[in-house]
């Protein structure tokens, strides 16, 4: 299952949440951001 960060406080939110409201469940802000992972990059010789 995927989650969002709210950018306010920081707290993860569920996808399932999300489906109701576009708000974080804790702080009420508006703007919610997916992690993402690092990508190393190898150089091919």
């Amino acid at each position: 299952m995927k989650s969002y960060k709210c950018f306010d406080c920081g707290a993860s939110v569920k996808q399932d949440y999300l489906k109701k409201k576009i708000r974080c469940p804790y702080c009420g802000g508006k703007i919610l951001y997916k992690p993402r992972t690092v990508v190393s990059k190898v150089k091919a010789r």
